[in-house]
């Protein structure tokens, strides 16, 4: 029988870690799975904890990663402080004694690559463990130190590596394989998920070799795409930020290793907004493929069946697009950008595409493309590819209290997360469901946490929610009758099959 103290004291392979038991549920907040990337270890794969001596208190959250201070708020607790010593992760689990070791979900927070901390609110976890699974949420590095492919400045004085956000991941993996069973966990029942830049690390986790038997299902909510390139691109960027700093690509490793984090940050964000406007697919950063930790991208990885044959649910939201469109006018949310981002294809792919959303240019059509472009298409593109060599599962996330639908949001990003996360029985769910939504709002996320539950402990989301498959295409849409359609946008999907085809290019996926 597993059983968790209440005195919430564990021992690591690192040392003895001393959380909190609140409300039935265990915690460890920030406990360290790296040797801070500091110093000559900045833009260094991350090394193994120092172990300690005692005691170490991992009752508060430490420091997020180095982005904007605008998005450091966490909660009612205000901003959390930054520092490049980031790499911490946090554990949730049941005192409730069980007779077996429990499924462990591991989360990765989404922001683009460029903000979000383990520690937001809506991440606590608790929801999730309370239904029977250990859960860990981790921080890894951010923006240009730890997502920004920087190795092509590197030189024999500062050498620099690539891929350190996935790195950062797989220690952390690593660190759960060693350590989970001590919190109650399964370290040979692992299921990551993210979402956002979150799931496009998931999806890429697929594809790295490090990465084998760490994980044995994985959930990506809203795969984004530009955020994977080949080596070339990724050294224009470097030299880009290089300049940026006011330094020649021969000073571009000096540079980038004595700039402030906030140096490094301000610049990345101009490098950013340039290149989007320039290519709207292509973010700049994220993954570069090719040497030995990243071989292929993971959509081509996963088509050659040289991926990692776990089982996979994959999905996105009705309208993802909503949300960028009030703030973000430079992606293809509009006529002109979309018209922009149109002109490098054939004429007829063009028209096809054009075609497949009914009305364009209008307001409604041009969001149905946004959200199509931004994380749909790369939905589609994933299960097609993956459902080849193993299980997939595809979703569409519909579900929209009234709130959202009267601010023109609707089922935008990130909203499935409230579901996923059991916000609408919180007092922030409270204030979304307050025009009379409060039982499809529990009963939608009731069935979707139910799913996350059974495919973290068996493999499968239930027997009403078939495998996807070429043939058939079947998607669970959620909302507040969920049911399953077979291939429900096929149009708007072929018109990007189609689009992906003509290109031939997955390096920006």
């Amino acid at each position: 029988m597993v059983v968790i103290d209440r005195s919430a004291r564990i021992n690591t392979t690192s040392g003895t870690v001393q959380g909190f038991v609140r409300d039935g549920m265990a915690r460890w907040r920030s406990i360290p799975y790296a040797r801070p990337p500091m110093g000559p270890l900045r833009f260094r794969a991350p090394q193994l904890p120092l172990p300690w001596r005692g005691v170490r208190y991992c009752e508060e959250f430490a420091y997020c990663a180095p982005q904007d201070p605008r998005y450091t708020l966490v909660g009612r607790g205000g901003r959390q402080p930054m520092s490049e010593d980031c790499l911490t992760l946090n554990v949730v689990s049941t005192i409730e004694p069980h007779d077996e070791p429990l499924p462990v979900m591991f989360f990765i927070h989404g922001g683009g690559y460029m903000f979000g901390s383990s520690a937001t609110s809506v991440y606590d976890g608790a929801a999730i463990a309370r239904r029977g699974a250990v859960y860990v949420s981790a921080n890894y590095r951010l923006g240009a130190l730890g997502c920004l492919d920087l190795s092509s400045l590197s030189t024999p004085e500062h050498p620099l590596e690539a891929n350190l956000f996935l790195r950062d991941l797989v220690a952390a993996l690593s660190w759960v394989r060693d350590n989970i069973a001590e919190f109650g966990g399964d370290p040979d029942n692992v299921t990551i998920f993210g979402e956002s830049a979150g799931a496009h690390a998931v999806a890429t986790l697929l594809a790295v070799p490090e990465a084998a038997g760490l994980f044995h299902q994985a959930i990506s909510e809203s795969p984004p795409g530009g955020l994977i390139h080949h080596a070339e691109y990724s050294a224009e960027i470097a030299r880009r930020f290089a300049s940026g700093l006011g330094a020649d690509p021969a000073e571009g490793a000096r540079a980038v290793m004595t700039a402030r984090p906030s140096q490094l940050v301000r610049t990345l964000e101009r490098i950013m907004t340039d290149t989007i406007r320039e290519t709207p697919d292509s973010f700049g950063i994220g993954a570069t493929v090719g040497g030995d930790y990243l071989p292929r991208t993971h959509v081509d990885a996963m088509a050659r069946g040289e991926a990692h044959r776990v089982p996979m649910i994959i999905g996105s939201n009705a309208t993802e697009a909503s949300l960028f469109a009030k703030f973000m006018d430079y992606l293809p949310t509009n006529e002109p950008v979309i018209e922009k981002f149109l002109e490098s294809a054939k004429p007829e792919v063009a028209q096809g595409v054009r075609a497949a959303y009914p009305g364009y240019p209008s307001k409604a059509a041009c969001l149905a493309f946004g959200s199509d472009f931004t994380f749909g298409a790369r939905a589609w593109e994933l299960a097609e590819v993956h459902c080849l060599h193993a299980p997939t599962y595809h979703y569409r996330y519909d579900y929209a209290p009234r709130p959202l639908q009267w601010t023109g949001f609707g089922a935008t990003h990130g909203s499935e997360l409230l579901a996923v996360f059991g916000v609408y029985d919180t007092r922030m769910g409270g204030l979304l469901t307050m025009a009379g939504d409060r039982g499809s709002a529990r009963s939608v996320s009731r069935d979707v946490q139910r799913r996350w539950r059974s495919f973290s402990k068996t493999g499968g989301p239930g027997d009403d929610w078939p495998r996807y498959t070429t043939a058939e295409r079947a998607t669970m849409i959620f909302d507040r009758r969920s049911r399953v359609e077979s291939d429900p946008t096929a149009a708007r999907r072929a018109a990007w099959a189609a689009l992906s085809a003509s290109r031939g290019n997955h390096s920006r996926r």
